[in-house]
């Protein structure tokens, strides 16, 4: 029997647990191995970025980043698919991992070190994590030094007290829009997970393990609740909907959170790299948005323009145009 995978991840980590399930919904065999003290040394064998997950496949590669690693292991393990059949819903999905990945990961990583009792529950269960036989003296030592080096990188997502309540307002807007949606089907796209559903749910079960989002999504929007303990273990029940049935009540989180929000700040945040600023500011949502850019979404934001060239024209350009996502993903592709 071959030897499974190996996902080095940490539960605390939105972009592990979205290739961790996304695993458990192929069937591939595979290991869950903690990162931490004890594993880092087989992990440095593997990894050519310190980040996680990290896969290790059984002929001993390395692979990393969430999105290509989906992307490669759909291509090998095709059934049951991610993507829907529709080409609008397919691209829409798409776009909305992408939303998940960015712009949800600034509501995760905002709720998680902007108040006292949540950078106190996230560094104290990291601590643990990486050292789980600690004895308290040092697991509290751990925990602070965490919490002072994370609260101090807030500003890689953009999070500041200029930014707190943009932020704040667009989780609560989009887990209400999506609460609205799920009320009428288990996953985003109908019966089965999509590559929408990965990358969305990670950021919100992690907000939900900290207190004060956790708080918001218990008491605000059940469904995305039961959605995301769904999500854990993820099974097909039934197909992928037509994106008629989908488009009431899907299309408004596009309109009010993606293109009112996420791409006008992708387009100013991918201008400001190219022109090489230290920051830049953009207006969303009738506020200023001051950050300092971030490299690494220029890639992705440019792999998924590739996707719309792919997709583009007829009922796709018009729902794009409808719910003002257009102009940002033509870009150079006119």
């Amino acid at each position: 029997m071959a030897s499974p995978h190996r996902i080095f991840g940490i539960e605390l980590s939105p972009y592990s647990v979205k290739v961790r399930s996304y695993f458990r919904y192929k069937a591939i065999p595979h290991e869950w191995i903690v990162r931490s003290v004890a594993t880092q040394a087989e992990y440095q064998k593997h990894a050519t970025l310190p980040i996680v997950p990290l896969v290790v496949t059984p002929e001993g590669e390395g692979v990393q980043d969430s999105t290509p690693i989906l992307e490669r292991f759909e291509a090998a393990h095709p059934e049951p698919s991610i993507h829907p059949p529709e080409p609008v819903a397919a691209f829409v999905s798409a776009l909305l991992e992408e939303f998940g990945d960015e712009w949800g990961n600034k509501w995760m990583f905002h709720y998680r070190w902007a108040r006292e009792v949540d950078q106190l529950s996230a560094a104290g269960r990291i601590a643990r994590a990486m050292l789980p036989a600690a004895s308290d003296e040092r697991h509290a030592g751990t925990a602070a030094q965490i919490r002072e080096r994370m609260v101090g990188r807030v500003w890689f997502v953009g999070s500041s007290a200029q930014t707190a309540p943009q932020i704040e307002d667009s989780f609560r807007a989009s887990i209400a829009l999506l609460d609205a949606h799920l009320a009428a089907r288990p996953y985003l796209f109908g019966a089965r997970p999509a590559f929408a559903d990965f990358g969305l749910f990670a950021q919100l079960y992690e907000a939900w393990t900290d207190p004060t989002p956790g708080a918001l999504i218990e008491g605000c929007a059940p469904r995305v609740l039961d959605w995301v303990h769904r999500m854990l273990w993820p099974r097909a029940e039934g197909d992928f909907e037509p994106w008629s049935r989908l488009e009431p009540t899907l299309a408004p989180l596009l309109e009010e959170q993606v293109g009112r929000l996420f791409l006008p700040w992708t387009l100013a945040n991918a201008a400001a790299l190219a022109d090489g600023r230290e920051s830049f500011t953009v207006a969303l949502g009738g506020g200023a948005w001051t950050q300092k850019p971030q490299k690494y979404h220029a890639k992705s934001f440019a792999a998924l323009r590739a996707k719309y060239a792919a997709a583009r024209g007829g009922a796709l350009d018009a729902l794009l145009e409808r719910t003002g996502c257009l102009a940002a993903l033509r870009g150079a592709a006119g």
